[in-house]
């Protein structure tokens, strides 16, 4: 799968959260171990000015960016603001807000796809696009559908993106090929997560490293490319060595997507 159509990789910050809080160090250790594309996910005490400095200073581009919910009910001219600073233009909630979380009324969570569609058509006017990144919760299934497809297969969220997490997607007991295939060009940002085996790596989540895990990478990476992913993110949320997981994650996927 290499070629003229070949994917970036890049990978979500959040990996290496407890490697180092200063976001010029972060940046100059995922550029060092190869990434040329990051998600962001959080900046505190800097503008779009510093972090689009930062990462031209490493020849690192922002991919995309995971932003909370309430920042965009409160914050979105803000927010809007700074990724056009950063030259981002993906914003992607990562998670569902707090009162959803905990509910599986199909209708809730149907409304929320409409907020999100709201929020999508006034970022299009800055030149910005909103998508969802999901967890196992959204895979539960209520009056014979899942949450995320109560989510997002109402017209009123039709122009908000997904990004699908694979690993997630398996631990929820969704079919991860089956679920690329329903969203096929819906999917710009793929995160590239996986699952260890049964009893393994417990104190990382049951997390493993991009290819060293269970789910079936041969299958996923083209089923991912036709379903429009541009981007895979490398995710691993609770990695013994940060450094090392994004770093072998990255080896793995190089070449493959």
């Amino acid at each position: 799968m290499s070629g003229n159509n070949s994917a970036t990789i890049a990978v979500q910050l959040y990996s290496l959260r407890h490697f180092t809080s200063d976001f010029a160090e972060l940046i100059r250790t995922v550029a060092g171990v190869g990434y040329r594309a990051v998600e962001l996910v959080g900046t505190p005490g800097l503008s779009g000015a510093d972090v689009a400095a930062i990462l031209q200073e490493n020849g690192v581009k922002a991919a995309s960016a995971h932003v909370g919910i309430q920042g965009l009910r409160d914050n979105l001219n803000e927010t809007i603001s700074f990724h056009q600073a950063v030259g981002n233009r993906h914003l992607i909630v990562p998670a569902p807000p707090s009162e959803l979380r905990e509910t599986s009324d199909g209708a809730a969570w149907h409304a929320f796809g409409a907020e999100l569609g709201e929020i999508a058509r006034r970022c299009a006017d800055a030149g910005l696009l909103v998508g969802y990144h999901n967890h196992w919760w959204e895979m539960a299934t209520v009056g014979g559908k899942r949450l995320i497809d109560w989510m997002l297969e109402s017209d009123a969220a039709a122009n908000v993106f997904f990004e699908p997490d694979l690993a997630w997607a398996v631990k929820g007991g969704a079919d991860p090929l089956a679920l690329l295939a329903q969203y096929a060009g819906r999917c710009p940002r793929v995160h590239a997560k996986d699952l260890a085996k049964a009893g393994e790596n417990e104190e990382q989540m049951g997390l493993a490293d991009v290819g060293y895990g269970t789910l079936d990478w041969d299958a996923l990476l083209p089923a991912a490319k036709v379903a429009g992913a541009e981007t895979f993110v490398v995710e691993h949320d609770l990695p013994a060595d940060p450094v090392a997981s994004v770093k072998r994650s990255l080896g793995f996927l190089t070449g493959r997507v």
